[in-house]
């Protein structure tokens, strides 16, 4: 039975003269017609995701094809039980994903080859390609394609250094890269050809929303799930054999639960089970779980004295 709500990924990179006024017709739009999500806009283009009814989505559809230069916008679609955002936000952004390069550049000028998903699969069984994560560690840490490099980064912005440090495991490889949805992959594949890191660089088409429902590789040889930007959190994409690749930050069993610190000066993006969470107060360290704003211990009105038993019962105290 099909479902009354939709999620709608996309993005699109146009040039825009006037992003900030481009901005406010937009959040003007997208509040009068009862939609949420977070939409990033910049000088170089749109990146964004909303959720809302199949009408009110449909209304947007038609809204960012009617404005000149989107009117090919590729609109990757989830059903849905509700809205999947708590609210609505539109930003003006230097860039629409933040790479921070002091040379930047367009990848309407240069960017990697487009590799569909049948064609993405052959290259993940390849052995002389190299298969790129280009997302942030905790989202590959849910989910990701088999045999997938992991880059150690928090921030896309890190990947170019991490690059340049590991450029070793490129020679002479050809590389297939990825992302959720592509806006990534579509400037990073460009700068790794500027960069020459690699001269066969080729990225996966529609990201891995697109790989998971198209109807000959059915999400075959993805582990996990797909780390999603609302309150979703992860979606299926493997339909052929499915498996849970995430694993709790404090006892290592299989989990697919994230929580963000307790400590807000932290605010890291933690696997951990429910059990979990309340032993271990939603911090990630001992350091976090004694914060002085520990969001937790206010959530939970624990008195001090509560607190202290809570950390002497995992072996710590406030008074170290």
């Amino acid at each position: 039975m099909s479902k009354n709500y939709r999620v709608l990924l996309y993005y699109k990179y146009q040039n825009i003269e006037d992003p900030e006024a481009f901005r406010d017709e937009h959040l003007e739009f997208c509040k009068n017609t009862g939609l949420k999500g977070r939409i990033i806009v910049g000088y170089e283009g749109i990146n964004g995701t909303v959720s809302g009814t199949v009408e009110q989505t449909e209304k947007y559809k038609q809204f960012l094809h009617s404005l000149k230069g989107f009117e090919d916008v590729w609109f990757k679609e989830d059903e849905a039980d509700d809205f999947t955002h708590p609210r609505m936000s539109v930003k003006f952004r230097k860039e629409i994903v933040s790479l921070n390069l002091e040379d930047d550049f367009s990848p309407n000028e240069t960017t990697g080859k487009y590799l569909n998903p049948k064609e993405f699969k052959e290259a993940i069984l390849d052995e002389d390609t190299i298969v790129l994560d280009t997302r942030n560690d905790y989202e590959y840490d849910l989910g990701h394609f088999k045999g997938a490099i992991r880059p150690d980064i928090r921030n896309f912005r890190e990947l170019p250094e991490w690059i340049k440090e590991n450029e070793e495991l490129f020679k002479d490889k050809k590389v297939a890269m990825y992302c959720t949805g592509g806006v990534r992959c579509e400037k990073f594949s460009g700068w790794m050809l500027r960069e020459g890191i690699s001269d066969q660089v080729g990225q996966l088409h529609g990201g891995i929303d697109t790989y998971g429902k198209d109807p000959e590789v059915k999400g075959e040889l993805w582990e996990g799930s797909m780390y999603v930007f609302d309150e979703r959190i992860s979606v299926p994409i493997n339909h052929v054999d499915p498996s849970i690749t995430g694993r709790d930050y404090f006892d290592g069993t299989p989990c697919e639960r994230y929580r963000n610190c307790a400590n807000p000066e932290c605010n890291r993006q933690t696997l951990m089970s429910e059990e979990n969470e309340h032993k271990y107060l939603r911090s990630c360290s001992p350091e976090c779980r004694k914060h002085e704003r520990n969001r937790y211990v206010t959530e939970h009105n624990l008195s001090r004295e509560e607190w202290e038993e809570r950390l002497n019962a995992i072996g710590e105290s406030l008074s170290e």
